[in-house]
């Protein structure tokens, strides 16, 4: 058995006096490490606690956003999902973990038989401890639920591979633009896995910061006016180079961006193969002077100029350009959420029932990447802004591909032009 999984045996006494102090307070005296384990109690028992879908967990005083609480809703549905299609239960390592409330889900909801909670602050462990005891024992019918480690993740997946540990669904919770993990990441995989990854590094995604864009994720990345969708492209396309390195493909399944951090996070399947078919990695044009996107192929590289005429394009890239979500597992995932009522068809305020059919609607393979905002339409239509609803249909109407987009409220993806849209935007007007 690793070295990694060389924890305290199971014992019947309270979970938490199996949690080891940190380093720092294990060269105390013994007198001093009793004084200590008991402020670590006292401050388990009474820190206040939060509640997720019915599950209760408590935090401390670790970092949590309840902000982020869609995105682990996002999860804990596909890797369900994932659960059902396997016919058993996932294996799932959550490699920074805070305080364990994803853990915690994926134990509780997400079809976990087994979750390895890892954070490389050794002073989370009391509070993973007790949160993931308050879901299952760690032993159950002489298997292992759960396991909880504190490593750098880099190194914890080096470990995994070398120990032959792979997972089903890996969740990478990072802060800022690290990529540095992402291959050592995917070698944990199993075929037909999952990688839930996170970034909040907005200035690179805004391209304010093209050479750490161009560093972390292969992308060249300049300012355009979709940049949050930027953001999440330049996510997947990181992660598609890395996984072509080993010889695997990636697909998204779905893509999340929330505007608090800001925050990018993409779900992506792992396929065995590299996928040769470079139409869907590829560059993003914008022509600042009359509002038109489009991409642009590899090999039209040397080609770039707007219809306009103008030949002063921004272009970023190469970024992911298909689709951001899967359909099939989005439709599955609202059909899951409806089944447990966490989404309603008939609320109109239900977040995730509207969340998760944008999404749907932004799967069709005939929109582009980006978005246009409608006060940026009525801007240069010099009017008051069309309803959404009301230019979605009438673009549709004749023939275009349109909707809404979960990335920016106030914004339509489609693929009509620019000034045909500002035709549009005046006909409804007048």
């Amino acid at each position: 058995m690793s070295s990694l999984f060389l924890l305290t045996p199971h014992r019947t006494i309270s979970p938490l006096s199996l949690s080891p102090l940190p380093k720092s307070l294990q060269l105390l005296p013994p007198r001093c490490q009793i004084q200590a384990r008991s402020r670590v109690d006292a401050q388990l028992t009474t820190s206040s606690s939060e509640s997720e879908r019915g599950v209760e967990f408590t935090t401390g005083d670790l970092f949590y956003r309840r902000e982020s609480a869609s995105a682990r809703d996002l999860a804990v549905l596909l890797s369900s999902i994932a659960q059902r299609r396997l016919g058993r239960g996932l294996r799932v390592l959550d490699a920074m973990c805070g305080c364990g409330v994803r853990s915690v889900r994926y134990l509780s909801q997400g079809g976990a038989d087994f979750v390895w909670a890892n954070d490389a602050f050794e002073g989370c462990r009391p509070r993973i401890l007790a949160n993931l005891s308050s879901v299952t024992p760690r032993f159950s019918r002489d298997a292992r639920r759960w396991v909880i480690t504190h490593f750098h993740a880099n190194r914890l997946f080096c470990e995994c591979y070398l120990q032959k540990e792979f997972f089903d669904l890996v969740d990478i919770d990072s802060f800022g633009g690290d990529s540095s993990f992402l291959r050592s990441a995917l070698c944990v995989v199993k075929i037909g896995g999952f990688l839930y990854l996170t970034s909040t590094d907005g200035r690179s995604s805004g391209g304010h910061r093209p050479s750490r864009s161009l560093a972390s994720y292969g992308a060249y990345v300049q300012p355009m006016p979709f940049s949050n969708e930027v953001g999440l492209r330049m996510l997947i396309g990181g992660a598609m180079r890395e996984a072509s390195a080993l010889g695997y493909h990636i697909s998204p399944v779905f893509s999340y961006y929330s505007y608090h951090g800001p925050v990018f996070r993409v779900m992506l399947k792992l396929g065995k193969g590299k996928d040769d078919d470079i139409s869907q990695y590829g560059f993003i044009g914008h022509c600042n002077k009359c509002g038109h996107s489009q991409t642009f192929s590899w090999d039209e590289l040397g080609q770039i100029s707007c219809p306009c005429g103008n030949a002063k394009v921004l272009v970023s890239g190469p970024l992911w350009t298909g689709p951001l979500h899967s359909a099939e597992y989005v439709g599955e995932m609202l059909e899951l959420a409806r089944e447990w009522g966490w989404a309603y068809s008939n609320d109109k305020n239900d977040d995730l029932d509207r969340l998760l059919n944008v999404m749907i609607d932004e799967c069709d393979p005939q929109l582009p990447p980006g978005y246009i905002k409608v006060d940026e339409i009525a801007k240069r239509a010099k009017l008051n802004s069309p309803p959404i609803s009301t230019l979605i249909h009438a673009l549709k109407m004749e023939g275009y591909a349109a909707s809404r987009s979960h990335v920016e409220p106030n914004a339509i993806k489609t693929n009509c032009p620019m000034a045909s849209c500002i035709d549009f935007a005046m006909k409804i007007r007048t």
